[in-house]
Parts: C-alpha cells; structure tokens; sequence
C-alpha cells in the first residue's frame, strides 16, 4: 500500500468517476464497429441486434451493464469525496474497480463467464469498500 500514498485520494476518486465514465462506453465502440459493417439504419438502430454477430451482442450486453456499475460506482466515489475519505484503501478500491470493469467488458466480448462474473465481483467489492469507508467516516 506504500506505493498508494503518492497519490491523492480526492483526486483519485475524482478521476475514477471520469474513467469509470468513459469505460461505460468502451463495448459500444466494438458494438459500434459491427453496426456499420452491417449498414447502420439510424431509423430503428435497435432493432439491428438480432443481426449482430455473438461477440458484439456480448459487448451490448456489457455496454449495459456498465451503465448499471458506474450508477453504484459514482454514488459511492461521491460519498467517499464527500466524507474527505483518505486512504489508501480507497485508491485501491477505485484502481481495482476500474481495472475490473475494463476485463468485464473484454472476458464478456470473449464469452469468458467465470472470469467475466470474477470482475464483476472486484468491481462491485472495490464499490462496497467506497461506501463502507464512507459510512465508517461518519462515526463519532
């Protein structure tokens, strides 16, 4: 945890809730990718996924996931900011959920359940810890 303590938490969180952010949208580009191959219809943009080849139903599916991750990953950066959480265990915590939601998304595009449900669970324990920490902050 030594190597942790150069960094600033505020800023860390900060940083994650931008990073985790911008991961929401990394399976859409490969989404992305296949809609134009296809020919995109900007009429019904939806109704393509029948059409799409596994992989990229795959990365749809974590597309939408990540949505649901970033709401509980963001509300529980934001507690850790706003109850001046600072610890190295909190950067760890952000640091394990962004890499973890990264390899969702890239083990679910490459139908790698066991691996893909492990990162879930690393995203979603480094979330928790945000919120505990929190909470733990608030005591008398």
């Amino acid at each position: 945890m030594a190597f942790l303590q150069q960094f600033s938490t505020p800023i860390t969180l900060l940083w994650g809730i931008a990073l985790a952010m911008l991961l929401v949208y990394a399976p859409f580009l490969v989404v992305a990718s296949e809609r134009l191959k296809l020919g995109y219809d900007i009429a019904a943009p939806r109704a393509m996924f029948d059409k799409l080849p596994a992989f990229a139903q795959r990365a749809t599916w974590a597309h939408q996931n990540s949505f649901e991750a970033f709401s509980l990953f963001a509300a529980g950066a934001l507690m850790a900011y706003v109850t001046e959480v600072n610890s190295p265990l909190a950067i760890a915590a952000v640091i394990a959920h962004l890499v973890a939601r990264f390899l969702y998304s890239v083990f679910y595009i490459l139908n790698v359940p066991l691996l893909r449900s492990l990162m879930f669970g690393i995203g979603g324990l480094g979330t928790a810890t945000l919120v505990v920490l929190s909470l733990l902050q608030l005591r008398p």
